[in-house]
C-alpha cells in the first residue's frame, strides 16, 4: 500500500490536498475578477479620452490595455478549467471515501443493462441498487460502461483474462494518474452517439474532393482581398464595391450549401472531442506498465496518431463552428470561403486519420475498464487475484466472502469442487447462509472471469459458463406463474448441460412453487440427470432428504450444511460452511415466534 497507509487514509490525504489547492485557486479567481474590473474601466476611460486626445501614445495605450486584458481574461479561464478539474478529483476521492465505508447506494446502478432473461444477473444483484455494477464501475463514458456490463454478463476469453489482471496490478498504485484519466472522462463524458456521429461522417463520401476546390478558396480570397484594397484606396467607387461584395456572398452561400451536410455531422462536437484528446494523451504518458498498457501506449506513439490528431480535429471543428456566429458566418465565408477551407482541412484529415478512430474509442473504454479493476485492486489489498485452472472443471476458494457485505460482519468460507459429474447439496436451516454463500461463489467468480482481483484468501478456477436458479419472479403480464418461470430458467440450463456446455450451475431452493412430493422427485431426478450429464452443480436446499443421494453417489455427491445453534427460543448462527448433513433446523421455531401454536 502506498506509503503503507490505508486506502482511506491515501483517499483522505488526497482529498485535504485538492481542498487546499482548491481554496487558492479560488482565491486566485477573485484576484483576477478584481483585476479584470480595473483593466476593463482602463480601457474605457482611456478610450473615452480618445475623443478629446488622439495621439499615437494613446492609441498605443489602449492596444497594450487591451492585450493585458485579454491576457488576464485567458489566464482566468486557465484558472477556472483548473477549479472544476480539482473540484472533480475533490469529488472522486471523497466518494471513494464514501464507498470504503459502505455508502454507495447513489452511485449510478446500471439497471439499463440488467437484460430481462440471463444466466445469472437477476440472481447475484449484477445490476441495480446495491449491487456490483453500482460498487465497482469508475467508468465515466457510455462505451466504457457498456463494456464493463458486458464484461460482467458474458464470460471472457481465457486469454484476456491474464492480461486484464497484470493491468491492473500495474496501475493500481499510480493514484493519481487514474484519478486525473477519470476526471477527464467526468468533464463533458463521451457519449456513443458522438462515437456513431463520427463513424457516420467517415462513411460519407467526402463533398469538394476535385482539385478544384483546393485552389478555389486561394483564388477567390485573392480577388475579394483585392476588391477590399481597391475600395479601401478609392480605386473603385461604393456601387461598384457593394455589388462585388454581394455576388461574392451569393457564391460563398451557395457553395457553403454543398458541405452542410459534413458540418452537421460534427457540429458541437468540441467538448466530448476535447475529453478524447485529454485522455488519449494520458494513455500516452501511462507511468504504468503491463503487456497490455504498453499495447495501447505503443500504437498511440509509434502510428503518431492520437491526441495530436484528435485535437486537429478538434480544432477545425471549431473553426467550422464560427458558422453559428451570423455576422462571422457572413464576413469569413464572403471574402475567405471559410466553410470550403475547413472542409479541405476534415477530407485531408479523414484521410490520414479515418482508420484509426475505432481503435481510440476502443482504448479509451478499455483503459477505463482497467481503471475499474485498478480500483477495486487498490482499494481492497486483502483481495486475491485467482489463478486460472485450463482443466475443467476446477473451483477451489480459501476465504471467500460475499464483496458487497462489510468486512466486519462478513464470514468468509472454504470451498471447493474438482472434476465433472459432481453435485454439492448443501442443506440448513432458513437465514443460515446458503443463499448468500451460493452468490458469494457466483459473484467472485464474475469479478474472477472480467480480471478484477475476488473477496478470498486464495481462489482457483476453471473458465466457465455460469448458470443459477435462485432468484425467481411471476410476470403478470406475461401470465407467468412463479413456477412456470423457474421451469423455463431450468429447461435453459438443462439445454446446456445436454450439449456438454463447460458451465456452473448454483441451484437455491429449486421447484420451491409446487407440492412437496414432486418438488422431492424433481430435485432428485435433476440431481441425478446432472450427475449423468457430467455437469458440476452446487444446490441449496432445505429437503434433507436429497442429501441422501450420497449413499447412492458417493464419488459424485459431497454433502454440506449451514446449521443454527439454539438456546431457549434464541437462534444463534455462525454462517459457516460444514461437512454433512444439517441437523437442526428453525421453522418451527420462527413461526411460533410470530404466533403460530405449534
Amino acid at each position: 500500500m502506498t506509503n503503507h497507509k490505508t486506502p482511506g487514509e491515501v483517499y483522505n490525504h488526497q482529498a485535504d490536498l485538492h481542498a487546499t489547492a482548491l481554496k487558492q485557486l479560488k482565491i486566485k479567481k477573485s484576484n483576477l475578477g478584481w483585476l479584470r474590473l480595473i483593466l476593463g474601466l482602463a480601457v474605457i476611460s482611456i478610450i473615452y479620452y480618445l475623443f478629446f486626445n488622439s495621439s499615437l501614445v494613446v492609441w498605443v495605450t489602449v492596444a497594450i490595455a487591451i492585450a493585458i486584458f485579454l491576457s488576464v481574461v485567458s489566464i482566468d479561464a486557465d484558472n477556472n478549467a483548473k477549479i472544476a478539474g480539482t473540484e472533480r478529483l475533490l469529488d472522486i476521492n471523497n466518494q471513494e471515501v464514501a464507498i470504503l465505508a459502505g455508502d454507495y447506494y447513489k452511485r449510478e446502478d446500471g439497471h439499463n443493462y440488467l437484460p430481462e432473461e440471463h444466466p445469472y444477473a437477476a440472481d447475484i444483484d449484477l445490476f441495480g441498487r446495491a449491487s456490483i455494477y453500482q460498487y465497482i464501475n469508475r467508468c465515466t463514458s457510455e462505451q466504457s460502461k457498456k463494456s464493463l456490463a458486458s464484461l460482467l454478463l458474458h464470460s471472457s476469453e481465457k486469454s484476456s483474462i491474464p492480461e486484464r489482471q497484470e493491468a491492473a496490478k500495474a496501475l493500481a498504485e499510480h493514484i493519481e494518474w487514474r484519478q486525473e484519466l477519470q476526471s477527464s472522462g467526468m468533464a463533458t463524458p463521451v457519449t456513443l452517439a458522438t462515437e456513431q456521429r463520427i463513424t457516420s461522417w467517415l462513411n460519407m463520401p467526402a463533398p469538394l474532393t476535385h482539385n478544384f476546390w483546393k485552389v478555389l478558396p486561394h483564388v477567390f480570397t485573392t480577388i475579394t482581398l483585392g476588391v477590399a484594397v481597391a475600395y479601401i484606396f478609392d480605386w473603385i467607387p461604393s456601387a461598384a464595391f457593394s455589388f462585388l461584395v454581394f455576388i461574392f456572398f451569393l457564391v460563398a452561400l451557395l457553395i457553403s450549401a454543398k458541405v452542410n451536410t459534413t458540418y452537421l455531422a460534427l457540429s458541437k462536437l468540441g467538448g466530448e472531442l476535447n475529453t478524447v484528446e485529454q485522455q488519449l494523451r494520458q494513455v500516452e504518458v501511462i507511468p504504468a506498465s503491463s503487456s497490455l498498457l504498453d499495447s495501447y501506449k505503443h500504437f498511440l506513439l509509434s502510428e503518431k496518431k492520437g491526441s495530436g490528431s484528435i485535437k486537429e480535429l478538434k480544432e477545425i471543428i471549431q473553426r467550422f463552428d464560427y458558422r453559428l456566429n451570423v455576422f462571422v458566418f457572413v464576413v469569413l465565408n464572403t471574402f475567405l470561403l471559410w466553410d470550403v477551407r475547413q472542409t479541405n482541412s476534415l477530407v485531408k484529415w479523414k484521410a490520414a486519420n479515418g482508420t484509426y478512430v475505432p481503435q481510440w474509442f476502443s482504448i479509451l473504454a478499455n483503459i477505463e475498464i482497467l481503471n475499474t479493476l485498478a480500483a477495486i485492486t487498490f482499494n481492497h489489498p486483502g483481495w486475491v487475484f485467482p489463478v486460472i485452472n485450463n482443466a475443467h472443471f476446477t473451483f477451489s476458494g480459501e476465504d471467500v466472502g460475499h464483496p458487497l457485505i462489510d468486512e466486519k460482519k462478513r464470514v468468509n468460507n472454504s470451498f471447493e469442487t474438482k472434476g465433472t459429474g459432481k453435485v454439492s447439496v448443501i442443506t440448513g436451516s432458513n437465514m443460515a447462509g446458503k443463499s448468500t454463500f451460493l452468490r458469494s461463489i457466483a459473484v467472485n467468480l464474475v469479478l474472477a472471469q472480467i480480471g478484477a482481483p475476488v473477496c478470498a484468501k486464495r481462489f482457483t478456477f476453471s473458465p466457465v459458463k455460469l448458470y443459477s436458479s435462485m432468484r425467481i419472479a411471476d410476470n403478470l403480464a406475461e401470465n407467468t406463474s412463479t413456477f412456470y418461470a423457474e421451469l423455463k430458467k431450468l429447461k435453459s440450463i438443462i439445454d446446456q448441460v445436454k450439449q456438454h456446455e463447460k458451465v456452473f450451475i448454483l441451484l437455491d431452493e429449486i421447484l420451491r412453487g409446487t407440492n412437496s412430493l414432486d418438488r422431492h422427485t424433481g430435485s432428485e431426478a435433476l440431481i441425478k440427470q446432472l450427475i449423468r450429464e457430467q455437469a458440476v452443480a452446487v444446490i441449496a436446499t432445505h429437503d434433507v432428504e436429497l442429501a441422501a443421494l450420497e449413499n447412492e453417489f458417493s464419488n459424485a455427491i459431497t454433502n454440506y450444511h449451514f446449521d443454527v445453534q439454539v438456546e431457549g427460543e434464541e437462534l444463534y448462527f455462525d454462517y459457516k460452511l460444514k461437512g454433512g448433513v444439517c441437523q437442526s433446523m428453525n421453522a418451527s421455531l420462527l413461526m411460533k415466534k410470530i404466533g403460530i401454536e405449534i
